[in-house]
């Protein structure tokens, strides 16, 4: 196009010269200037268009016959937690233990006012003794008729009768006795003790507080087997159940998993979360596990072919369907892939795609088919140097 502009400003100048010479010189010389410079901007190379690459993030696809099924989150408790209370009412006088406190079998927890169960305890030993004391008597009388009897001064009867009446006053004795033992654990029952040795996970009551017979007061962990909580899904429940390979691990080490059962699945749902609480027993040798502690359980299951996970980031929903990007040649290819079941924050891919590939796992949605792309994180081959002739050559005709 320059060349042709050239061309016709020259056809312009040599007319002007032929048929009006005698006319200033002045436009002639501008249109000579012009054709110069389109000559010269012809001969100047034209920069290179460059291709739009774009990086990406991506991975290598592996495949495992492991089968995550599912990953659940839970609290790390005490197989055994009691809720310990009074077995009578009374006013709480007393607390010697806080939340966290190690105690022993028979440490004392709390105590009640006493004073009402020792007045109940003096009123039944009061009648113990006078129910031994009518007991002595009749005893006495009952040894003195026998003594007339063999003397035949008093007839049967009147043993007979002195024989019931002793009876009857040793009978009211036990019955004392008893009413005097019942009021003495009732004075006992004043102090709450540790039946067991273990952690104080709670405390609902206070000094001050009048509580009423058997309201919990203390919340005794049990030392020894611990367990996570979870709750299972209505729509797993039943396929997890059989699952034998367990793995726990805690939040707070989420290197270390240790094997685990399921003790105890709740044959109902939760009214509020509508989830089945499950109980999965873990081992003595994991120490680290303390009670509140959050940890993950997960269910596992061979399968009978690899199974192949991606994260959430690398599938694009495009068209009604599931998609993933594969890399291959430093290009970008869209291959629908069916999905199947979650494991944590990754996806179990049914078909569409096979070990080995890779795919993008991030800026999916910025990609187009064939677009040429570099993966972060990977060495880039360095360009090679342009011979030292053809820069020259180059540059000799952008002369």
């Amino acid at each position: 196009m320059a060349a042709i502009l050239a061309a016709i400003a020259s056809a312009r100048i040599v007319k002007e010269n032929t048929v009006s010479p005698s006319k200033n010189p002045r436009p002639r010389l501008l249109f000579t200037l012009l054709s110069v410079a389109l000559l010269a901007s012809g001969c100047r190379e034209q920069a290179p268009k460059t291709e739009d690459i774009r990086p990406v993030r991506a991975i290598v696809l592996q495949g495992s016959d492991i089968d995550v099924n599912s990953e659940f989150s839970g609290e790390v408790r005490a197989r055994v937690e009691s809720r310990l209370g009074f077995r009578i009412g009374g006013k709480i006088v007393a607390r010697k233990v806080d939340p966290g406190a190690v105690v022993k079998k028979g440490q004392v927890l709390m105590q009640l006012d006493p004073q009402d169960a020792k007045l109940s305890q003096a009123q039944a030993l009061a009648a113990l003794r006078a129910a031994e004391t009518a007991r002595d008597f009749a005893r006495g009388e009952l040894k003195r008729y026998q003594d007339l009897k063999t003397q035949n001064f008093v007839s049967q009867t009147v043993l007979d009768g002195k024989e019931s009446a002793y009876k009857s006053a040793q009978a009211q004795v036990d019955a004392a006795m008893a009413g005097y033992r019942g009021q003495s654990n009732q004075a006992g029952y004043a102090t709450l003790v540790a039946d067991v040795d273990g952690v104080v996970t709670g405390v609902d009551a206070e000094v001050g507080q009048v509580v009423a017979p058997g309201t919990p007061v203390v919340r005794v962990a049990k030392t020894g087997e611990k367990e996570v909580v979870i709750g299972l899904p209505e729509n797993k429940v039943d396929l997890l159940r059989g699952v034998a390979d367990v793995q726990v691990r805690l939040w707070a080490n989420p290197q270390h998993w240790v094997p685990g059962k399921i003790r105890e699945v709740s044959p109902a749902a939760d009214p509020a979360t509508r989830t089945y609480t499950a109980k999965v027993s873990i081992p003595d040798s994991m120490e680290e596990a303390r009670l509140g502690m959050t940890a993950m359980v997960r269910f596992a299951s061979k399968t009978p072919v690899p199974m192949i996970k991606v994260p959430m980031t690398a599938l694009l929903y495009e068209r009604n369907a599931t998609n993933v990007w594969v890399v291959e040649n430093g290009a970008v290819k869209l291959v629908p892939v069916v999905p199947g079941a979650m494991a944590g924050n990754e996806l179990v891919l049914k078909s569409g795609v096979k070990p080995g590939q890779t795919i993008v796992t991030a800026g999916v949605n910025l990609l187009k088919p064939g677009q040429k792309v570099t993966i972060l994180g990977a060495e880039a081959p360095s360009a090679p140097a342009a011979p030292a002739s053809a820069s020259s050559a180059a540059a000799g005709a952008a002369k």
